[in-house]
């Protein structure tokens, strides 16, 4: 139960500071924006390209595609993230290209800096000069800091991801429903479950638990906006295949959405932990991404009958959920 209990609270606490840092820190919600791009570009392409197509299908130029994207976690978010914020392709490029050899955490602290201290760079230096003093001084700067914080963060970031695995062996159906709620949560605010799952590195069952809730969990999102009449079928449509699409009406209707999505995305994780769904690729934390990611680490009938029971507990979860906040709704006009 201790094992349990530190494993929840160390992600809340993640979760926490994930939060403040969007919300506080300076240009915050574009740069996790980078950061779910980067996963996306790395840990989505080596999930399918690398596992599926290649090591299902047999597909050796395909392998070797997913494979190199899988090692450039640090260039794609040290480049992704200045982008996000607003810098130049070429001085963030001249980041990520920097912090090559380095995991995805590093890379996004290097690139954020550089997004910081790139406009000022861009705007004080002379046209011309400043591409070239830029390049050289944002690619020392993001490779310094990389080299900085990789021991420390880097190290902080394994002991959290590894306690939420040791939990999740310990207790699988109760830190199945913890997680899966909890992630689909993630998944659906304005803050990336993609994001958070790259820099906490899971693997394994947890991941798996995240990938399987967020889809079963897109269900949920469907059913209450549908029922409740949030936005038209092309909401329901956007927020069932990337909840990021709908922030706006997430945002003014976060109390059924995401009290749906808890229950959602628990009953989901509670099916994928007893179907024990292994998912090595971390960053896949979303809709489409965590119904194929599974697909290369499991057998098809496994992930099938786990995507299957998600999406029936998804959809009861948003049922139920479209029912109660209904009647809230119904007694707040009286």
């Amino acid at each position: 139960m201790i094992t349990i209990i530190t494993g929840t609270a160390l992600l809340l606490v993640t979760l926490a500071g994930f939060s403040l840092f969007s919300m506080k820190m300076p240009k915050g919600q574009a740069a996790m924006s980078g950061m779910a791009d980067a996963a996306v570009a790395t840990f989505l392409v080596e999930a399918i390209l690398s596992y599926i197509a290649g090591d299902i299908f047999g597909i050796a130029f395909l392998k070797d595609v997913g494979v190199t994207s899988g090692t450039m976690g640090g260039v794609a978010a040290a480049a992704m993230v200045p982008i996000s914020m607003g810098v130049s392709p070429v001085l963030s490029l001249c980041a990520g290209v920097a912090c090559g050899g380095f995991g995805i955490l590093p890379g996004f602290i290097g690139g954020y800096v550089v997004g910081l201290v790139a406009p000022a760079i861009e705007k004080k230096l002379p046209e011309g000069p400043n591409i070239i003093i830029g390049s050289l001084a944002v690619a020392s700067l993001a490779r310094g800091i990389a080299i900085f914080v990789d021991p420390g963060v880097t190290r902080i970031l394994e002991i959290i991801g590894s306690t939420i695995t040791e939990a999740t062996n310990t207790s699988p159906v109760l830190m199945g429903f913890i997680l899966g709620g909890i992630i689909k949560m993630i998944c659906t605010s304005p803050l990336s479950s993609m994001a958070l799952t790259a820099m906490l590195g899971l693997t394994g069952l947890p991941m798996g638990i995240a990938a399987i809730a967020c889809f079963g969990g897109s269900f949920t999102n469907g059913m209450i906006f549908k029922r409740l009449h949030f936005g038209n079928n092309g909401n329901v449509i956007a927020v069932m295949m990337e909840p990021l699409t709908q922030a706006d009406i997430v945002t003014t209707h976060p109390i059924p959405i995401y009290c749906s999505n808890f229950f959602g995305g628990g009953f989901s994780g509670v099916a994928a932990a007893l179907l024990g769904i292994i998912n090595n690729a971390p960053g896949t934390a979303s809709p489409i991404p965590g119904m194929l990611a599974p697909f290369a680490f499991n057998p098809p009938v496994k992930v099938i009958t786990a995507l299957a029971i998600a999406a029936v507990a998804g959809t009861i979860a948003g049922f139920a959920g479209s029912i109660v906040f209904k009647r809230f709704d119904e007694a707040a006009a009286e």
